[in-house]
């Protein structure tokens, strides 16, 4: 017998999925996405500022937990806390509003 590979588990519970829990699922993995990408780009910019969690954290009034939440996509950043964090790296924040692909 051939073990599944976790695509193939992915497949077959998409698959497996009606049409509207699909919709809910591309959401909420569109949702998560999102929060990761955010949080690589905040821990890039950290790092190119060559500051630590700590730093950043104390520069934002916030806690180094707290910043390594929001660098893990752990949580979705707020349009305030981007411009905290923007603030803190003298950086600018900008959104690009794109067709879906």
């Amino acid at each position: 017998m051939t073990r599944k590979t976790i695509d193939d588990l992915k497949k077959q519970r998409l698959d497996a999925m009606s049409a509207e829990e699909r919709a809910v699922f591309d959401e909420e993995y569109a949702t998560v996405k999102l929060a990761l990408e955010v949080g690589e780009k905040i821990r890039d910019a950290r790092e190119a500022a060559g500051l630590s969690q700590r730093e950043l954290a104390a520069r934002m009034g916030t806690s180094q937990a707290a910043v390594a939440r929001l660098e893990a996509g752990g949580v979705g950043a707020t349009l305030t806390t981007l411009q905290r964090v923007a603030a803190a790296l003298d950086l600018t924040v900008t959104v690009d509003l794109a067709p879906a692909v």
